[in-house]
This record gives C-alpha cells, structure tokens and sequence, in this order.
C-alpha cells in the first residue's frame, strides 16, 4: 500500500469515527498531495508525498515560531497537534550516529574537499536519507565536516 493510500485510507477512518480534528489535518495533506499532482501532471509516489509532507512541517514550525512571538498558544498547540499527525507518516528518523555514518559516507563518496563540495555531499544525503533526517542539521555537521 502506497503513502497516499495509507493516507486515504485513515483519513476515511477518521471521518468513520468522527474525529473531526484528524479529518481537517488529513484533508490538508490529501490537499497538498493532490495540489502537486495537479500543478505537475504527475501522480506521486512515495518519495514526493515524503517531500510534500516534509514541506507542511516545515511550514507549521515556522507558523508555532510566529504565533509565539504573538503570544497565541492556541493556535501553537493547533499547529504542533498539526505536525505530530503529519509525522507520523515520515519514515522513523535516522539517529545521531546513523546520521554521522551517513554524512562521512556520503563526504567519501563525494569526494568532497572543501565547503564547495557541500552542495554534492548534500545531494548524497537527501537522496539516501529523504523524510529521515533534519536537512537543517545535516547541512551544519556537513559544514563543520568539511570546514574542519
């Protein structure tokens, strides 16, 4: 079963079961899935509905940045509630020294010298590890690798 299914499929769960919170939060994936598809011409498969899914918790952490500033917990603990439900269909998450086994593999693999060759080693890794990893910390461990 792909992602997408998956998806579907709990979203139909949840409005069975009435969960009206699930329901809103999966309509908005099943949104953004369909919303690519149609500005690509494209059906997804399970690495673009990870890539899609990564992008909608991208933007609510910056949304839980802004409504703190603002002071609205409300509208904080309805965007955390948001990327929880998201996340649980990412792959389960590299831990620290997989991820330090990845980035010295890929550095080798790259052939990578110099803060230049960030960009390839980068490559690497998204590639290998995409809905697995913190591209964010990766790419800092990445700078310091070659850097140092």
């Amino acid at each position: 079963m792909s992602l997408k299914e998956r998806i579907q499929d709990d979203l139909k769960a949840a409005m069975r079961a009435r969960d009206m919170d699930r329901v809103s939060v999966l309509r908005l994936i099943m949104a953004a899935i369909k919303q690519r598809e149609v500005d690509e011409r494209i059906t997804l498969d399970d690495g673009a509905v990870i890539a899609v899914l990564e992008r909608m918790i991208k933007q609510r952490r910056e949304s839980i940045e802004q409504f703190r500033k603002g002071g609205r917990e409300d509208l904080v603990q309805r965007e955390s509630f948001e990327i929880d439900l998201v996340q649980a269909y990412l792959p389960q998450p590299l831990s620290a020294e997989e991820i330090d086994t990845l980035v010295t593999h890929a550095v080798a693999e790259a052939v990578a010298q110099s803060p230049r060759d960030m960009g390839k080693v980068m490559n690497i890794i998204k590639n290998q590890a995409q809905g697995r990893i913190d591209m964010a910390v990766v790419s800092r461990l990445v700078k310091e690798r070659l850097s140092g």
